[in-house]
């Protein structure tokens, strides 16, 4: 798993900084009218984005049904607040346009280290999910803050 993930970061991270299609997607997250004014294919960039995205839950899945050794509907349950959370911490902006891959890996270790220290000290399911949502509201109010600070 380890290895898929490294090969993941790595290729993902390739991409998003020194290809034109990772700077297209960037640009559609800035400012969507800029870059279509730049002659980015709006329509076609978003498509692959969400086709790579069904590949990567695929995957997902299969790693996940993998470590369980089951498959079950509700394996991922509540996943999609961790992973938004990680982006977010570990740098994504609301606005778009900003964020790296390393970021929202390093986001998702905080988190992880977050839900495992909660999970030793016995804090129950209900104030976990309370205290990651707070972080949640944390990292996007810190980026609001900051996006006012700077003046953009």
């Amino acid at each position: 798993m380890l290895i898929i993930l490294g090969l993941l970061v790595v290729g993902y991270g390739y991409v998003m900084r020194n290809s034109i299609f990772g700077r297209h997607i960037y640009a559609i997250g800035g400012n969507l009218p800029a870059a279509k004014l730049s002659g980015v294919k709006d329509k076609k960039v978003t498509f692959y984005v969400f086709l790579n995205m069904g590949v990567l839950a695929a995957l997902a899945g299969l790693v996940v049904a993998a470590r369980l050794n089951a498959a079950s509907p509700k394996a991922g349950l509540n996943y999609e607040l961790e992973a938004i959370a990680s982006a977010f911490i570990g740098g994504a902006s609301m606005s778009g346009g900003v964020g790296t891959v390393l970021g929202a890996i390093i986001g998702g270790v905080v988190l992880g280290v977050l839900n495992n220290g909660m999970n030793l000290l016995s804090v129950g399911t209900d104030w976990q999910q309370v205290i990651k949502g707070l972080a949640l509201l944390a990292a996007v109010g810190f980026d609001v803050w900051n996006k006012r600070k700077s003046g953009s």
